[in-house]
């Protein structure tokens, strides 16, 4: 998130991001209401509304390619092992198409200004026709396209990498707490590899991305179990690691989202002042200029 955001430090993302993982996590609907709930917070440290919209984009796209990739990179060192089935080398194919094609699609819209503003074209009649479903008035995304490729462009050339870096941590990190919750209630690395744990991990986390549940409860918990039972996992203890993973990467945010939220409201008001402060200050040096 800091690296989406030029000018943002940690303090303010821990704060942001633990709130809008407590929503997504507890309240049906939760991921949209999320991003609603980091449009108001770094709003209120100055950030404006497209800069935040970057950050949310480029971000999201980010997660979306590591979602993508690690079931492709899983699969790959169980092919290496000679423990892959035809169902899984099917598997791993569509998800590396899948994956190649939203990289050159993405490619293309920062490659070529004409690229996005079709692109951005299209979209908006897909994007219409859904709002016509509720009642809504078309929009035009033309435009809208092109500014985020110009300003992509730009953030991407100075800050590429760290946001990398950090997206791929972020994902392997909810491995490893998973990966380490295994050992630590009794199933050893000859019931269930890491690299079959690395699997089975990589393809519920790609469908828990689709919003079924809030922050995929019940999905999530029944998908672990059952993959990590097929890989040769014993049934009690799975579920024992499944539980204790999902209390410390789903239930315990929650907690902590609270906290953050708590914290950002009582310095709502000194951000306000500070705000007014500033603007007050910039009206007074207009004239001078």
């Amino acid at each position: 998130m800091v690296a989406a955001l030029p000018g943002s430090n940690f303090w303010q993302a821990m704060k942001v991001n633990q709130t809008s993982t407590a929503v997504a996590n507890a309240i049906p609907g939760g991921g949209a209401i999320g991003i609603g709930v980091t449009y108001a917070m770094y709003s209120s440290y100055g950030f404006t509304n497209t800069e935040i919209s970057l950050s949310v984009l480029v971000s999201g796209i980010w997660n979306n390619f590591v979602k993508l990739g690690m079931p492709v990179v899983a699969l790959a060192l169980l092919a290496i092992q000679g423990d892959v089935t035809t169902a899984l080398l099917t598997a791993s194919l569509i998800g590396v198409a899948v994956l190649i094609a939203a990289i050159i699609l993405f490619a293309l819209v920062l490659r070529s200004a004409r690229f996005a503003g079709a692109f951005g074209e299209r979209l908006g009649h897909v994007v219409s026709a859904l709002r016509r479903i509720v009642r809504k008035p078309p929009v035009a995304m033309r435009e809208s396209v092109g500014r985020f490729r110009t300003d992509a462009i730009g953030l991407l050339h100075r800050r590429w990498l760290p946001l990398t870096a950090a997206t791929i941590v972020s994902h392997f990190s909810l491995y490893v707490v998973l990966l380490v919750t295994l050992r630590n209630v009794g199933v050893s690395e000859t019931e269930v590899s890491w690299i079959q744990v690395l699997a089975v991990f990589a393809f519920v986390r790609l469908i828990s991305a689709l919003p079924i549940t809030p922050g995929g409860v019940g999905v999530v918990e029944l998908g672990l179990t059952a993959g990590l039972v097929a890989a040769g996992g014993p049934e009690a203890q799975v579920v024992a690691a499944v539980l204790v993973h999902r209390f410390l990467t789903w239930a315990l945010p929650i907690g902590f989202g609270l906290v953050a939220y708590l914290r950002w409201r009582a310095g709502a008001e000194e951000r306000r002042e500070r705000a007014q402060e500033r603007q007050a200050h910039l009206a007074e040096e207009q004239p001078a200029r």
